[in-house]
């Protein structure tokens, strides 16, 4: 069963690695979508999986990498789509 979640973290996650490390993560979980900077200083990804991955990278986001401070995560369920075909970090400039 797959699972399709909008994902916003807040907190000092930009500048930190959190994007590239997420891609790391979702790639080692084989889960597709992508993630990028907003520009207000939080990180946006939409991930889809099987649930048991889900659960997994959903469980890393609300820590990140070693440099991240998360204060929040916000998860809301989509309707899986199955129709990311790969993992693709997006920068807002």
């Amino acid at each position: 069963m797959q699972r399709r979640v909008h994902i916003v973290v807040s907190g000092r996650v930009q500048g930190v690695g959190y994007r590239a490390s997420a891609f790391d993560k979702a790639k080692s979980l084989g889960i597709t979508g992508w993630v990028r900077n907003l520009p207000e200083g939080n990180v946006e990804i939409l991930a889809e999986g099987d649930k048991p991955s889900m659960e997994a990278f959903i469980d890393w986001c609300a820590s990140g990498p070693r440099w991240a401070r998360v204060d929040d995560v916000q998860v809301s369920d989509e309707m899986p789509k199955g129709d990311s075909s790969s993992y693709s970090v997006f920068i807002i400039k």
